[in-house]
């Protein structure tokens, strides 16, 4: 049966019908699964910005983002297709597939499986990014897979 109300159990089934927990020891790996899918979508967020920008602007000003800078002679004609660009892109893919996964997840209405990725995506936060990087690059969403 789904939920469509919060509720707390060891029981949950995420993502897929054979992730199911059955035990407190599956419930809590599940949860721990859970905590560090967070915290590793803060760190792709981290280094997606890293590439964009090219490092936190030292002197208080935004600088042109990495990806956009002239690279070398000839730099007028860098193309569309740079590789700085690709991998933005690679990355940008990466980090809004795992935040749609954590939206579904929490999905589950679990109560447990919420507060595992919220928690998640607070130490990420705290451990990888800061206000600071988030006002330099005009990012003021919330929203988990945005």
């Amino acid at each position: 049966m789904m939920h469509m109300t919060f509720y707390w159990s060891r029981q949950v089934t995420l993502l897929f019908s054979s992730w199911r927990t059955d035990s407190w020891l599956s419930y809590a790996l599940t949860l721990l699964a859970c905590v560090l899918a967070s915290v590793f979508y803060q760190y792709l967020e981290h280094v997606r910005y890293r590439v964009r920008w090219g490092g936190k602007p030292t002197d208080g000003t935004v600088e042109e983002p990495f990806l956009l800078q002239p690279k070398g002679a000839g730099a007028g004609n860098r193309g569309k297709w740079s590789v700085g660009k690709i991998m933005g892109g690679v990355l940008f893919g990466l980090s809004s597939a795992l935040g749609y996964l954590l939206m579904l997840a929490i999905m589950s209405f679990n109560g447990g499986v919420f507060l595992a990725i919220v928690l998640g995506l607070t130490v990420g936060f705290l451990v990888f990014r800061s206000e600071e990087d988030d006002e330099a690059a005009g990012v003021n969403s919330t929203c988990a897979c945005a």
